[in-house]
């Protein structure tokens, strides 16, 4: 955000700016200034969302990062405004009327449609037909005054020392001009990419000699649908086959209707001088105009298709950030394996890793009993409380093994998803912290802090390698980490951090620091000791008073002496929150969790120009739940046990599952036997659902059927309808199930193919 006072003109484009997105997210223009002043003023969203609620009107997280991001967009608009006027200005194109359209224009779009005409270009068919003497009888042309000898009109025009040596080659030259004149036109321009949006079509095929190497990509071999409705996961797949060379795709309204456009704007009558115009309008269609917003609807395509793919693996990360942590356990954590063994750590209750071993359960009877001793000796030795088993190779079988084992007291053991353990294991922190443990030990340890609390150790990862999303590596890729540490951001000073527990990669996503002050906080802890107070903080080296502000309220210090350090009460409340236990005659202390002393407080009293009810409410809610975690309470769940692997799965086979990733056209879900099977979207309801978001998340646990098993693809398709056809368990896991389509299924369209598409699931599988 620049300065509201750098120049009048600015403040000016400012409070368009203002209207601009008042209008598209119908917020007040005020919200718009509040939330615009104070991220200029370094404010993060989190904190304006929690601590300034008086200011912007209670505005949430998503409002204020849309705020941000369009305010983003609009500078960028300005940018290149700035630009092009230079441009003109220095070129002496520019005159008053052109500087106001410029100056009102509020897209990308209109600003290069506006300056195509005067934009330095390399020479083109047009300027070599000027420079031969040729635009006046384009003029003429344009002009379409219903000449009846045209050729005498272009043989004036026909000179041999400028190589247009007959009237052919003037009319052609002259229909060159206009065909560039049509294609540099706003109007034209503008009505045609209305066009293209609105009837442009997507046209895949296989490339010649591609059928047998794109076998993935094969219902895009012969495909036709509307650009305008096209689902982000088809766009980017048919993007992702022309990229492979497999797929020759384009994508164009019907030429009839855009040739027709261009010749209502453009030509006049029927006459010769009319007929030549026309000829130049399918020329500039079909040379110029075409390309160029072909170009541009494949762009705003991939644009929106980024943007429906990013949030949905933002919307998984979040789920899988936030889900259910185990809590402070004495945990053992297994990394399972098969010929090279389980690796076993221990940990204590705040994470620290005790010891090691590694167990071979799964290779010869005297080994399996050989680490059923190992492990009833650190289960004894280190009071263990609960197992976590990563979900990878062997980790049914590992699960079933240690099932097996008598413990002295029930001992619960939980399957943990290990995405990304063996990326966090290789990765610096990791070899930062335990530099002389083996990578599988690394993993282990990983394992074991995701079932204690998963937002805490997945931060350690990036979020593109935890493995949820779609299309993940096509879409772009600074969009993508934007809104992905958006999420991350937004999770951790949701829940908040334990500032004398916390790791680096954690404290680097509290709101006001970063890598620099994460490891600031650290390294003051460990030459220090434990934080006392939040006022300590200001002890850090280079931990400023803004940095201070923004950060304070998320980081907790608990069991400190101060009881409202441990809460999301910022420091700058604290005298507030001491006048009104004075008010009612208690301290601070005494109205931590008491409800019935907390109801006394009068809020009225309190509410003042600058502090309303918004802030007085939250302070309210954390007197009386001080700390609270808005995730919910971790939940035991447990996978059928005598289905293990994939040859174990029968069609009609009714289990349970926990959802492992959620996209457009369905939900991966995890049954048990090392690979998810798919419920595609229209099996995931006896109703219509548009968007799977609707029904699942993330972590989520759920009742599923199987309908189909292919072995030898490895591929799974399932069912979370409440009625599945009871032929399902007459069938063989090797056999074509053929099933009716769904009432709410629409057959995907070939324009080759004439029967319904009723079986997508092991190509959408495959496609992923």
């Amino acid at each position: 955000m620049q300065p509201e006072n750098q120049n009048s003109k600015w403040v000016f484009l400012k409070e368009i700016h203002r209207t601009i997105i008042s209008n598209e997210l119908g917020l007040k223009p005020s919200q718009i200034t509040a939330v615009a002043t104070l991220l200029s003023e370094g404010a993060t969203v989190p904190f304006i969302a929690r601590y300034r609620k008086e200011i912007t009107e209670s505005l949430d997280e998503v409002a204020i990062a849309t705020i941000r991001d369009r305010l983003t967009q609009l500078d960028e608009i300005d940018n290149r405004r700035e630009s092009i006027l230079k441009s003109l200005e220095q070129n002496g194109h520019l005159t008053q009327e052109l500087k106001k359209k410029i100056i009102a224009s509020e897209t990308l779009a209109e600003l290069e449609d506006i300056y195509l005409p005067f934009r330095p270009k390399r020479r083109t068919r047009a300027t070599i037909a000027k420079e031969k003497g040729l635009e006046p009888l384009a003029e003429i042309l344009l002009d379409q005054t219903g000449l009846t000898d045209l050729d005498q009109v272009a043989t004036d025009y026909v000179d041999l020392e400028k190589e247009v040596d007959t009237i052919e080659m003037a009319l052609m030259g002259a229909r060159d001009i206009i065909a560039e004149k049509i294609n540099e036109d706003q109007k034209a321009r503008a009505e045609l990419r209305r066009l293209f949006l609105t009837s442009g079509v997507f046209k895949s095929k296989v490339a010649a000699g591609m059928e047998s190497a794109g076998t993935k990509f094969k219902d895009y071999f012969d495909w036709s649908e509307p650009a305008k409705t096209a689902p982000s996961h088809r766009i980017l797949a048919m993007r992702r086959g022309e990229k492979n060379d497999i797929l020759n795709l384009s994508v164009l309204p019907p030429e009839k209707d855009a040739i027709a456009l261009l010749e209502k704007l453009f030509v006049k009558g029927d006459g010769p001088d009319s007929k030549q115009v026309a000829l130049a309008v399918s020329d500039s269609y079909k040379r110029l105009l075409s390309r160029s917003m072909e170009t541009e609807i494949r762009l705003s395509t991939k644009q929106r298709a980024d943007n429906d793919a990013i949030a949905i693996f933002a919307n998984n990360l979040r789920q899988l950030l936030m889900a259910a942590p185990l809590g402070a356990k004495r945990i053992m954590g297994i990394d399972p394996g098969y010929r090279t063994g389980c690796k076993v750590v221990c940990l204590d209750r705040q994470g620290k890793f005790l010891t090691h071993e590694t167990i071979y359960p799964h290779t010869s009877p005297a080994k399996v009993e050989e680490a059923r001793k190992i492990l009833l000796k650190l289960v004894n030795q280190f009071r263990v409380e609960a197992i976590a088993v990563g979900n990878g190779t062997a980790g049914r079988e590992t699960e079933t093994f240690i099932k097996s084992i008598y413990f002295e007291k029930r001992i619960p053991v939980f399957m943990v998803n290990e995405s990304g353990a063996s990326i966090y294991s290789a990765s610096y922190p990791a070899r930062e912290e335990f530099p002389e443990l083996d990578l599988t030990i690394r993993s282990a340890i990983s394992i074991a802090r995701r079932l204690m609390d998963p937002l805490s150790e997945l931060v350690k990862i990036d979020p593109k390698s935890i493995g949820v999303g779609q299309y993940q590596h096509d879409v772009d890729q600074s969009a993508l980490k934007a809104s992905l540490d958006d999420v991350v951001i937004s999770c951790v000073n949701s829940v908040g951090v334990d500032v004398n527990q916390a790791s680096p990669q954690l404290l680097t996503y509290v709101s006001g620091l970063g890598p620099s002050l994460a490891k600031n906080i650290v390294a003051y802890r460990n030459e220090n000791g434990a934080f006392p107070t939040r006022k300590t903080l200001k002890k850090i080296p280079r931990l400023g008073s803004k940095s201070f502000e923004q950060c304070a309220g998320f980081l907790k210090i608990k069991n400190g002496s101060n009881p409202l350090d441990a809460s999301a009460v910022h420091p700058e409340r604290y005298d507030l929150v001491n006048t009104m236990a004075a008010d009612i005659g208690y301290r601070v202390s005494d109205l931590i969790g008491n409800k019935e002393k907390i109801k006394q407080i009068e809020l009225d009293k309190h509410i003042s120009k600058e502090l309303g009810l918004p802030t007085l409410n939250d302070i309210i809610s954390e007197l009386a739940k001080p700390g609270r975690d808005p995730r919910e309470t971790y939940e035991e769940f447990t996978f059928a046990s005598d289905v293990v692997k994939i040859e174990d799965l029968k069609p009609g086979m009714r289990l349970p599952g926990l959802v492992t990733n959620v996209t457009a056209f369905g939900a991966f879900v995890d049954i048990g036997v090392h690979q998810d099977g798919l419920v595609h979207i229209s099996q995931l309801s006896d109703r219509f659902i548009k968007d799977p978001n609707q029904l699942v998340k993330v972590q989520q646990k759920v009742n599923v059927t199987v309908i189909e098993v292919d072995i030898k693809r490895n591929r799974i398709s399932l069912s979370m309808k409440s009625q599945i056809d009871s032929t399902l368990n007459q069938k063989s896991t090797q056999s074509n199930i053929k099933r009716k389509s769904p009432k709410n299924k629409v057959p995907l369209r070939r324009t080759s193919q004439k029967k319904p598409f009723n079986n997508p699931f092991a190509d959408l599988l495959k496609r992923y």
